[in-house]
């Protein structure tokens, strides 16, 4: 077979595509308004005047916010956590609420110094990168399957003790 027409099998469901499904892959178009929603996870503020060229960042003047507080996506759609300054973003199931959250169960980030990480695994549905090993400043696409109200929390230990956590409801 040659590459053109595997290329055009694979477009058109062929030998691929069997594959692909059976791995949770799925590419079915989902199209709107609600189909994808950014949340701005953490800001850098701008008053009075902060300037971070070439690479300096005063970690003091970074906001500790999710913004929306709370985000709707349809079902099967997916959320852009962009993510400004040392934050870690954690996803919990529907019926999670902040209170649940074992703050006492904490790890170190893997580039002391820091502050610990949470690390309370019950209805965790998403854990995102250590924020010790990769830039504060990144982009974390999460899907979301299912209808629900997922609670979403920075898991730096203090930024969630000073309130650093928000939602995303999944509608039908």
């Amino acid at each position: 077979m040659r590459r053109r027409e595997f290329v055009t099998s694979v477009l058109a469901g062929g030998i691929a595509a069997p594959a692909l499904a059976a791995q949770g892959h799925s590419h079915r178009p989902l199209d709107g308004p609600m189909a994808n929603a950014t949340v701005s996870f953490g800001h850098w503020q701008s008053q009075p005047p902060h300037d971070r060229f070439p690479t300096v960042s005063d970690r003091f003047r970074n906001g500790h916010q999710l913004l929306p507080y709370e985000s709707q996506i349809k079902a099967g759609g997916a959320v852009n956590f962009v993510v400004a300054g040392f934050h870690h973003v954690l996803v919990y199931e529907p019926g999670i609420e902040p209170g649940d959250i074992d703050t006492t169960m904490t790890m170190p980030v893997s580039a002391p110094p820091g502050p610990p990480l949470i690390d309370d695994p019950d209805g965790r549905i998403y854990r995102g990168l250590d924020p010790s090993l990769f830039p504060q400043d990144r982009v974390e696409v999460v899907h979301f399957a299912m209808r629900g109200r997922y609670l979403v929390i920075c898991g730096v230990l203090p930024h969630f003790l000073d309130g650093m956590y928000g939602y995303v409801v999944v509608l039908p």
